[in-house]
């Protein structure tokens, strides 16, 4: 979505959609974020209960990696690498360059690079913006922001299956064009999910929408330029 064919960011672009979001983010706070709520809570069902497992953060990122690393065994079965230097200290070294040298370009990488980067990214502004869950809204009729918690209760924007999944869904998207239709349908799916559950209000959805998609196109801009210069 931010990027052009070259692989640069068109920051003309991000920053409509950064006002865009905000715009909607503050609408959703104070007008719609409630009456929206309500009415998706009625659409609550076992499905989205299965995504709430499926697509947790943590669950990709586990994924992910056990991908990656089974990518990285098939590597070095076909060519071993040679860690000539017996020291610990530099054979980890040559180890992770090796790792590295025969990963970087595959799927697993940069599915992997751009949901830890969500994942950091989005958990940092859950504990500084602090809004309390709807939970809150249901039991007490209650609204808030309690800034820098780290309590799951004060942490809902930004939603974290949200991010995570619009992170990895977007990248592959990105590298396989063909099935983009697919996965940014699922994003949508797996982001709209969290409210009928209860888990979000839709603020907090658009929010860690906007920090997938921007991830994942910020982090395949500098996975496609580093590799470019690892493989000088």
């Amino acid at each position: 979505m931010f990027l052009k064919s070259d692989n640069k960011i068109k920051w003309n672009w991000v920053l409509w959609a950064l006002v865009i979001t905000v715009g909607l983010v503050f609408l959703g706070i104070f007008w719609f974020d409630e009456p929206l709520y309500l009415f998706f809570r009625n659409f609550d069902c076992g499905l989205w209960r299965i995504f709430d497992w499926v697509f947790d953060a943590k669950i990709w990122i586990i994924v992910a990696a056990i991908v990656l690393f089974v990518f990285y065994i098939k590597k070095i079965i076909k060519n071993k690498p040679k860690f000539k230097n017996e020291k610990n200290k530099i054979s980890l070294i040559v180890f992770i360059r090796d790792f590295i040298d025969k990963t970087h370009n595959s799927y697993a990488f940069f599915v992997l690079s751009s949901v830890l980067t969500a994942s950091i990214v989005g958990k940092i502004l859950k504990i500084v913006i602090g809004r309390m869950r709807p939970v809150f809204f249901e039991a007490l009729d209650k609204t808030g922001f309690v800034p820098f918690s780290t309590d799951w209760a004060f942490n809902s924007m930004p939603s974290g299956h949200t991010f995570a999944s619009f992170a990895g869904l977007v990248m592959l998207g990105l590298l396989a064009p063909k099935v983009k239709w697919f996965t940014w349908t699922l994003a949508i799916i797996i982001g709209f999910s969290r409210i009928p559950v209860g888990a979000h209000w839709p603020s907090d959805v658009i929010l860690g929408a906007f920090i997938g998609m921007l991830t994942a196109d910020f982090v395949k801009a500098a996975l496609k330029r580093y590799g470019a210069e690892f493989n000088k």
